[in-house]
């Protein structure tokens, strides 16, 4: 099936169905779906053809999400572009992408033209919101709502050109195609069943994994409520509000969340499934979320070339751990339904249970490729298994660990240490919100490890006393030899620290190259 079949299916079933909620409004499955027919047809109005590559430059709005159906329905490939982002990555985007259409918000309007001397790839630039004479609304109303195009159904046809993320460098493009988002689809529903129609809300941006969770929720009839971004106060408003099923949020904003001292005066009972994913969360502050979200709390592990479910921590398996094997809660899961995980040295041999190496995947679920990258792709691939970069190990149970990126990891006077090590005992600071451990160049360890930490609102941290609070609990050898204080870290656009800028500085005030 297409993605767009799976949307249909519902529509056809419960077309007076409650599908977007927004501050502007509501639409119901059968309304959009004739929106979606129009905007299909406007693209292809503009020389749209299947693979055309299609951005959609928007704040989360259910008329961005419109468009995403729309790009799906005309074959269109969806390149995803955050508004988050700066001018260099968004232009390098829309510029190796190919991108030859982009659709934008009017709040957007003044960087989509800072954009465009830099992307001549993008022949059309249409407002999705404005009723101006090139505008999305007013080209809609030359086309019919109840004549969709009928494109062939080739499950490897590219639907999409993923950005990989750039916390390393220029993102990459990872190629998925109907398949990946089948694959997707089962891994979620039969890892996290649903038992009623689902009320997702929309925080995070939808260019990443809270519009991917939306995407596959769709298959199960959701609902949607989507804000414009996160608020620690409209989110739990939002849940009360509209008795909430699901909700993806990455770590940061969970602690965020934690952190607001009405966080616990809000009635969370609708709750079925708070997903994190993204980036390591503290094992401290997860136990703090299950007591105050209640036993919903579910992990997933993944990446834009093996989207988002590699593996599953579900929330009975959330409850078991607490109760009786609170390791566990360090876990990222069991491999999903479609997907294999294991453990590799760096010779391509398969490890036993308990022995560390690179975590790697493979399944209909990896991509088809890195766009125009035949390099990167093969390297990725090697010995039959996509290569995720990430260090990790598996139990006698089957639950995998992510002990660090491998790039991430610091020699410190011969000995290998893993930063997210350190990073658990800092968030488990009661003054801690959210931290960052690198390695930076030392003429006597080689490396010294050094902490940046965030405090909480309100809080003050003082350095002697953190490195007295990690000697406690890690032992002299890893314990920062040098901690700074910042009252916010630097964040790529879906809110993971970049340790890639925390590191080029550190290493720029060394004199050093990188």
């Amino acid at each position: 099936m297409r993605l767009i079949d799976f949307f249909d299916r519902r529509a056809a079933m419960h077309p007076e169905h409650p599908f977007l909620i927004d501050d502007l409004g509501r639409t119901t499955y059968g309304e959009s779906q004739a929106t979606t027919h129009r905007i299909a047809n406007v693209l292809i109005g503009l020389g749209c053809q299947p693979g055309t590559k299609v951005s959609v430059f928007s704040p989360n709005r259910a008329r961005a999400f419109e468009c995403l159906l729309g790009l799906a329905r005309a074959g269109a490939a969806w390149v995803p572009l955050n508004a988050n982002n700066g001018l260099q990555e968004n232009c390098h985007i829309l510029r190796g992408f190919d991108v030859e259409i982009l659709l934008y918000h009017s709040s957007l309007k003044d960087r989509v033209a800072s954009y465009l001397p830099h992307a001549p790839g993008v022949r059309h630039a249409v407002c999705i919101d404005d009723d101006e004479a090139d505008g999305l609304p007013a080209r809609m109303r030359e086309v019919a709502a109840s004549a969709p195009p009928d494109l062939a159904r080739d499950p490897d046809s590219v639907t999409a050109v993923f950005p990989t993320g750039g916390t390393t460098g220029l993102s990459k493009g990872a190629i998925w195609t109907h398949r990946t988002w089948q694959t997707m689809i089962a891994n979620l529903l039969t890892a996290f069943p649903v038992r009623r129609p689902p009320v997702n809300l929309v925080v995070a941006p939808m260019t990443h994994a809270a519009g991917g969770v939306a995407m596959m929720l769709m298959a199960a009839g959701a609902t949607f409520v989507i804000l414009p971004g996160f608020s620690p106060e409209r989110v739990p408003a939002a849940i009360e509000q509209h008795r909430v099923t699901h909700l993806f949020l990455p770590p940061t904003a969970i602690y965020m969340l934690l952190a607001h001292p009405e966080v616990r005066n809000h009635d969370y009972s609708s709750l079925d499934y708070l997903i994190y994913a993204a980036a390591p969360m503290s094992v401290d502050k997860l136990r703090v979320a299950m007591e105050v979200f209640g036993p919903v709390m579910a992990q997933t592990f993944g990446q834009a070339e093996a989207p988002m479910l590699c593996t599953a921590l579900t929330p009975r398996e959330h409850a078991e751990a607490l109760a009786e094997a609170p390791d566990r809660l360090a876990s990222c899961g069991r491999a999903t339904l479609l997907t294999e995980v294991a453990i590799m040295d760096d010779a391509g041999r398969l490890l036993p249970d308990g022995e560390r190496g690179e975590i790697v995947v493979r399944g209909p679920l990896v991509m088809a490729g890195y766009y125009k990258n035949a390099d990167a792709t093969a390297e990725a691939a090697r010995h039959g298994w996509h290569h995720t970069s990430d260090v990790g190990w598996r139990d006698s149970a089957g639950y995998h660990y992510i002990v660090d990126r491998k790039r991430d990891m610091i020699i410190s006077g011969g000995f290998n240490i893993y930063p997210s090590e350190i990073e658990q005992v800092l968030w488990s600071h009661d003054d801690v919100q959210d931290c960052a451990v690198i390695g930076v160049p030392d003429d006597k360890w080689g490396e010294m490890v050094k902490a940046f930490v965030e405090p909480k609102p309100g809080r003050t941290l003082q350095p002697e006393a953190l490195a007295a609070f990690c000697r406690e609990r890690l032992g002299s050898v890893k314990v920062p030899k040098a901690f700074e204080v910042r009252h916010e870290l630097p964040r790529s656009a879906v809110g993971k620290v970049l340790k890639r800028s925390l590191r080029e500085e550190a290493w720029k005030n060394t004199g050093r190259a990188i």
